[in-house]
């Protein structure tokens, strides 16, 4: 098995919403390979510009974030106990998903809450944690670059990442950040661009592990199909 310096485990859409969302972005994380990207009109700023930041995780909902391996811990070891995970864990279904605006960012995200889906990503944070190694000095300051709350400074300092449990919030990210005004031009022309593909219902069946090549690009590693 490849060894990568991060790993994650990701939602990875599959089919046409897959396809189309690779396409935006400029990365194919399954194949592995850059995408031509669509030339939309409208646009408030180049597309490669808009991608630049989502574009090296390829299009993905983040899960347990990405994280170096734990001493001692082999990528083998993890894709062990990520397949024995995903055989306990049942399938979760979104009844629709629609783009909107994420802060400055624009994103694809349930319409609804969905209380199954929280708890299929806080189960992941949680049983695979003994995986994640401790966050160095320079780490837990690259997280801190916006304002935390108190309870967002304990979920870092606990689990490596400050929005888990309570405070995970599904969603497959489309752009970096944006003025509020470009941003809302973006959600509209994304919104018309992936209507045919978004899927309704989206039937989350399968989570991915994946991993951070040296040049931060993000890799399949294997899909586990949630069969428990």
């Amino acid at each position: 098995m490849t060894d990568f310096k991060r790993y994650g485990i990701y939602m990875v859409p599959e089919g046409d919403f897959y396809r189309a969302g690779a396409d935006w972005l400029g990365w194919d994380s399954v194949a592995a390979q850059r995408c031509t990207q669509p030339a939309l009109a409208g646009l408030p700023q180049d597309a490669a510009a808009i991608t630049a930041t989502p574009r090296k995780y390829g299009l993905h909902a983040t899960i347990k974030p990405p994280f170096r391996l734990a001493q001692g811990k082999s990528a083998r070891d993890l894709d062990q106990a990520a397949r024995a995970f995903c055989g306990t864990m049942a399938p979760v279904t979104i009844p629709a998903l629609e783009i909107r605006r994420l802060g400055g960012f624009v994103a694809a995200l349930p319409a609804t809450p969905n209380a199954g889906l929280q708890a299929l990503a806080a189960a992941a944070v949680r049983d695979l944690d003994p995986f994640r190694a401790p966050l160095t000095e320079a780490e837990i300051a690259r997280r801190r670059t916006s304002r935390l709350t108190p309870r967002q400074e304990a979920l870092l300092a606990q689990w490596g990442y400050p929005h888990v449990m309570e405070e995970f919030r599904f969603h497959i990210t489309l752009s970096g950040s944006l003025p509020p005004p470009e941003a809302d031009r973006l959600r509209d022309i994304l919104a018309a661009h992936f209507a045919p593909v978004l899927p309704r219902p989206c039937v989350i069946d399968s989570l991915c592990l994946m991993g951070e090549d040296h040049d931060g690009l993000f890799h399949l590693v294997h899909r586990y199909a949630l069969s428990g």
